[in-house]
């Protein structure tokens, strides 16, 4: 039997929401075990000067629990 736990991630990338997405995930798997899935909640950017300077994705993030 698994136990698997969804929490919320926050990431963001200068170059691309894509990019951002990665970097989420690479983040995640240092801290977490078994990381199985992610789907991205919701999709930002943040502009400075009229232009955009980040991509931002919120996502949320399951991993299996160790027994």
């Amino acid at each position: 039997m698994s136990v698997a736990k969804v929490t919320e991630i926050i990431a963001d990338s200068s170059d691309s929401f894509e990019d951002a997405v990665k970097q989420g995930i690479r983040r995640a798997n240092k801290t977490l075990d078994q990381v199985k899935s992610a789907w991205v909640k919701e999709q930002q950017v943040v502009i400075k000067d009229g232009e955009v300077e980040k991509f931002r994705v919120v996502m949320k993030v399951t991993f299996l629990l160790k027994d």
